[in-house]
């Protein structure tokens, strides 16, 4: 990793550090993401989250996670066992991360597309999208070249 690159990751840690000590005061933070790892749900570069204080974890939930002791990440919860959470990117089509329950910082409540509207992300049926959307992990990498090539 370049110098570049590690001084960035240090600049964007700091701000990502800020927004959970407000978080978890309780305060809702607007937070904008970057890449691709969580499309179709989330479009890196355009769309920003709305984070809260995380409760307790569940399948489905998006969170905000510090993710094998080097890195941060808005990424869904695929599955729970004791106290290991694994996560995966929605626009990943491998590929998980391990954190325990308390590095879940935040948990992603609402999207803010690029026209300032909200969407509520834990509607039953925006809950359905992503559960199918899981169930298409085989396909998903034709999928995500049809999406990124049309609609983006």
């Amino acid at each position: 990793m370049s110098n570049d690159h590690s001084s960035q990751r240090l600049k964007d840690n700091k701000i990502i550090q800020e927004a959970i000590k407000l978080v978890e005061d309780g305060i809702c933070v607007t937070f904008p993401v970057d890449g691709r790892s969580m499309l179709p749900f989330i479009i890196g570069g355009k769309d920003s989250v709305i984070l809260e204080k995380p409760s307790k974890p569940e399948m489905g939930d998006i969170v905000l996670a510090w993710v094998d002791n080097c890195r941060y990440v808005v990424h869904r919860i695929i599955d729970i066992h004791d106290d290991t959470v694994i996560l995966m990117g929605d626009g990943n089509i491998r590929g998980t991360e391990k954190c325990h329950q308390d590095d879940i910082k935040a948990k992603v409540i609402h999207v803010v597309d690029a026209k300032g509207n909200r969407h509520q992300i834990n509607t039953r049926k925006y809950r359905w999208g992503a559960f199918l959307w899981g169930k298409l992990r085989p396909v998903r990498r034709y999928l995500l070249f049809i999406y990124k090539h049309i609609w983006l």
